[in-house]
């Protein structure tokens, strides 16, 4: 069997193949896309006299693929130039390169024959204890695999991605009745800490775990909102984030997947399940008129939704026309929104006994009763099933989380009165006296499995803040920020303000974390667990100071926040910082000045002042000019201008990166900067990057003085900004902001080429951001930000 994958085979270039292919790539994996010999030459290629024996006409469908790639959003390549790893061809003439593949993935049409077809070309071909597995969504592996060898039946598994693979987190594993147990273990692996996944062992069920009871969910919604008479907009204001599940609730999910995938998916089980479970599995006529006319969502314009100018119309199930959009609103919605915690606000709405709790509590409670039913037919564990749902639909709770969270023995008597029939091993587990589906003791978080409660078997990797604090306590707190003991003497500073904002609660925590860690620590790490790392200042607050001239108190908490960055830079221990998800303004100024980032493969970062009327105030203009300077290769010439110009250009236009890896191209991140594809793994890799560094005689930086462009280069971007100014591209208040941020960039009106203090640098910063602060256009662009959420241009 094989110990690493250096090499793969996607087979079939359609969306999904791709996007295999691509996220392979983006691990850097060298990867095969093969496809099927067009049928005959197209116009196009007429054009060019290709022939039916030319390449170009051979891998039409593989290379047609592998560049939309470049194209597709949300992108699935993490940056373009991860293409070159994809090599294209065709299963007529590139079979042979098989041999060289450690791991060879079938993505093709939904369809038994056509796979077993395949797969016995595959079997002549691929080498000795290569892996083989195919991608689909619910046809069985077993039949796929009659007749093979051994050695491919032993190697054999079904490894399902969910839709778009760079993006989503769940990869159903199904093994076989012959798949070696070596094979499954290595890919659970594989696919945690390489692939980036959420790994759960699936049975070979119609459907598996996730679409089995997400689509049952959906369905269930569907003939609720028929049966009591609510709209599509009634039903989607309720069951999105106020119940823990994504922005797009119900039918907004159905529009963004596509009702004819859906459908499909939905038919799949219908052919396969009798009884009770089939009937609900039948599709609506109101959809398949819907089918029928082409309205299947996002792709084809119009599905449950339509959008007309920027109003946006729900369509009447029943008259199949668009009208205007429907909220639900109820007293025990805004109840629930005042409990702390998702558990207390399901409890408030769930037995609300109003329209809404009987909305809410019809469409859970047979969810609950459909993943209990099924528990053992699709999944061994509940843990395993909770888990699908949380990392294939987006779920905040899995259906045996949720069940806990709205009280087992309550809903259950809910559910005998009336009427519903509760699976025989619930009942028999009330009745042993097991209240709950899980535990929370002194050992962790415990499951119910089979009589008993036994631990939660997971990625050493995983580190859960919220549990380390309940078992170790933490070292000091204030509002805005925590001081945690991560173990192995590694602290880790954990934001937990407002959106992770920062204030001078946080810069306070700031510089006694750093002061801490010089005394007893080996380093530190700066991450945490929220939504995003952190999106900037407390912009709330520099905007009431400011309208009330508190001018004093702004210079003050920049000037902190400027020491405190100065303070992680210089540190004699190693500081660490773990972005992830949006880390933006402020939230990378943390991040430049510190030993080194390891950063989410999903890092959005950038510094985006000027969209509210301001420049970086933290240090983060210099540290990211001395980052591009840190970037030359010795031996090759400085060109100073054209660093200026590269950083002035990041700045002015608040460029965000999409990826880690984009951010190292303009470099937020530096070569020794690392990234984790997997999120769960973050923090523990950060702390390993810390004891690394520790280990090996870590010393903080030497302080330099920093050469500039001065007046020359000051010139040179101003000129770039006047031209844009002329050609209409920015408002007059943009070119103000333009000057001021070109003088802190050049380093003031000095002598080309003059050595700097950092100090320097960080007086002019702080200079230029107070005077931005007291424009009236710059106040009026923060207070948009604030109530619009999106930039103002004046």
């Amino acid at each position: 069997m094989i110990k690493s994958i250096k090499k793969a085979a996607v087979l079939g270039s359609g969306v999904m193949g791709s996007g295999i292919a691509a996220h392979l790539a983006n691990i850097g994996i060298p990867t095969l896309l093969l496809d099927i010999v067009p049928r005959e030459i197209n116009e196009n290629e007429k054009k060019k006299g290709l022939t039916t024996e030319d390449k170009a006409f051979r891998n039409r469908f593989s290379e047609t693929a592998a560049k939309k790639l470049l194209k597709q959003k949300p992108a699935p390549l993490t940056v373009k130039d991860n293409l070159s790893l994809i090599t294209t061809g065709n299963f007529e003439d590139d079979m042979g390169k098989l041999a060289d593949v450690d791991w060879v993935i079938e993505v093709v049409v939904e369809n038994l024959e056509i796979k077993k077809k395949l797969f016995e070309t595959v079997d002549l071909f691929r080498k000795h204890g290569s892996i083989v597995s195919s991608n689909t969504s619910g046809i069985s592996v077993d039949a796929m695999i009659e007749g093979r060898s051994e050695d491919f039946k032993n190697h054999f598994l079904g490894t399902h991605f969910f839709n778009p693979p760079r993006y989503l987190k769940l990869l159903e594993l199904i093994p076989t009745k012959h798949t070696n147990q070596e094979v499954l273990s290595f890919m659970k692996t594989f696919g945690e800490d390489h692939l980036g996944k959420g790994v759960v062992i699936a049975k070979d069920t119609p459907n598996f775990i996730a679409n089995r009871i997400g689509t049952y969910g959906l369905l269930v919604t569907v003939r609720e909102m028929l049966k009591g008479g609510y709209s599509v907009g009634e039903v989607d204001s309720v069951t999105g984030p106020l119940i823990g599940r994504p922005k797009s609730a119900t039918f907004r999910t159905l529009d963004v997947v596509g009702l004819d995938t859906f459908v499909h998916v939905a038919n799949n089980v219908y052919e396969q399940v009798e009884g009770t479970e089939k009937e609900v599995f039948k599709i609506p006529s109101f959809i398949g008129k819907m089918l029928e006319q082409g309205w299947i969502g996002s792709k084809s314009g119009q599905g449950f939704f339509l959008k007309k100018g920027k109003e946006i119309l729900e369509l009447n199930p029943n008259t199949l026309e668009y009208e205007e959009r429907k909220k639900l609103s109820s007293p025990i919605i805004e109840m629930s929104k005042q409990q702390k915690g998702l558990n207390n606000k399901m409890k408030t709405l769930i037995y609300g006994g109003d329209r809404v709790g009987n909305l809410l509590w019809n469409i859970t409670s047979p969810t609950l009763i459909y993943s209990a039913t099924l528990l053992g037919e699709i999944a061994d564990d509940i843990v395993a099933i909770d888990q699908a749902m949380k990392w294939g639909f987006g779920w905040e709770l899995g259906p045996f989380e949720t069940w806990d969270a709205i009280g087992l023995e309550q809903s259950v008597e809910k559910m005998k009165v009336e009427g519903i029939d509760i699976p025989d091993w619930i009942l028999e587990m009330l009745e042993n006296g097991f209240t709950s589906f899980y535990k929370k003791d002194l050992n962790g978080i415990s499951y119910f499995h089979k009589g008993e409660y036994v631990g939660i078997n997971s990625n050493h990797k995983n580190i859960h803040i919220k549990r380390l604090k309940e078992e170790k306590g933490v070292i000091k707190k204030n509002s805005g920020a925590s001081l945690i003991d991560l173990g192995d003497d590694v602290a880790l500073l954990e934001f937990h303000s407002q959106s992770n904002a920062i204030g001078l609660d946080i810069i306070q925590m700031i510089n006694f974390a750093v002061e801490e860690v010089d005394c007893n620590y080996k380093g530190l790490v700066i991450g945490n667990q929220g939504k995003n790392f952190c999106v900037g200042a407390n912009l709330a607050l520099i905007l009431m100071e400011a309208q009330d001239d508190n001018y004093f108190e702004i210079e003050m908490v920049v000037r902190h926040f400027q020491q405190a960055m100065t303070n992680i830079k210089y540190s004699s221990k190693p500081v660490i910082a773990a972005p992830f998800g949006m880390t933006l303004g402020g939230g990378a100024e943390i991040c430049l000045p510190a030993s080194a980032i390891q950063a989410s493969s999903e890092t959005y970062m950038g510094l985006v002042e000027v969209g509210v009327g301001l420049i970086p105030g933290g240090g983060g203009n210099k540290e990211l000019y001395i980052n591009h300077l840190n970037g030359i290769p010795n031996g090759v010439e400085v060109d100073l201008q054209n660093v200026a110009n590269k950083v002035f250009e990041t700045i002015a236009t608040a460029k965000v990166s999409t990826s880690a890896e984009e951010a190292r191209l303009t470099n937020f991140l530096q070569s020794n900067d690392g990234v984790s594809v997997n999120s769960d793994h973050l923090l523990h890799d950060a702390k390993q990057k810390v004891i690394s560094m520790y280990n090996t005689g870590y010393q903080s930086p030497k302080r330099k003085k920093i050469p500039i462009t001065g007046e020359s280069g000051y010139a040179a971007l101003l000129l770039g900004a006047q031209t844009m100014k002329y050609s209409g591209y920015i408002s007059d208040h943009d070119l103000k902001i333009a000057t001021k941020l070109a003088n802190v960039i050049a380093g003031g009106k000095l002598p080309f080429g003059t050595l700097v203090d950092e100090q320097y640098l960080l007086d002019l910063e702080r200079e230029a951001f107070l005077s931005l602060v007291g424009e009236p256009k710059s106040q009026a662009r923060m207070q948009h930000m604030l109530v619009k959420g999106k930039p103002l241009r004046n």
